[in-house]
């Protein structure tokens, strides 16, 4: 017998550039639905990693739709600050996730540790982990870095996040100076989705 083939597919967040992004990576035969149209909130995201995070995410989404979801969690690596924010990136900006904020702390925790950041290489990568659950018996997971440096001021207004102070290593454009289809043939996200594109 034949397996029902799935054609509808939550989008495990509720933030809405993420959301947007992950759906113009998705196939266009599924039917798809954020949280929102659930009324559901996030749930708590206590996993140590990236990885975890998403698991967390997808698992409770799914069981509350009773759907199949996707889900990621990502972040920014910074190498100077000890590999912060990570998995706490969209907590830097508070209770509203507010990446302006966000971007103010890294800035100001830079000059903290170095008041010459400046005029330095600052590495950082972005992280990008994806889970889906409710496709198969065990969840479906990949992760996808690009490696990259932090620019001394906040460029371009594409994208969302720490795209404004992102620059990919071998670009010379932010992330969000970038246009999207630009954007979305070298970033993590795009890695994390080459990986899984088989199971759409």
């Amino acid at each position: 017998m034949k397996k029902k083939k799935i054609n509808e597919l939550i989008i495990g967040s509720n933030n809405k550039g993420k959301i947007k992004e992950i759906s113009d990576f998705l196939p266009k035969n599924y039917d798809l639905f954020s949280p929102y149209f659930f009324k559901l909130k996030s749930p708590k995201e206590n996993g140590k990693t990236f990885i975890q995070n998403s698991l967390i995410k997808a698992k409770y989404f799914s069981t509350k739709t009773k759907k199949a979801c996707i889900a990621d969690d990502s972040g920014l690596e910074i190498d100077l600050l000890n590999k912060s924010p990570g998995i706490f990136s969209a907590r830097w900006g508070g209770k509203n996730n507010d990446f302006n904020i966000a971007i103010g702390k890294v800035y100001k925790k830079l000059n903290e540790k170095d008041k010459n950041w400046k005029n330095k290489k600052i590495t950082a990568r972005f992280i990008c982990a994806l889970t889906i659950y409710g496709f198969k018996k065990k969840p479906i997971q990949s992760v996808g870095i690009i490696e990259g440096k932090i620019s001394n001021k906040k460029m371009g207004k594409n994208g969302f996040g720490y795209d404004p102070i992102f620059i990919p290593k071998g670009k010379k454009l932010t992330f969000g100076q970038m246009k999207p289809k630009e954007k979305y043939k070298i970033d993590h996200r795009y890695l994390a989705f080459k990986k899984i594109k088989k199971f759409l």
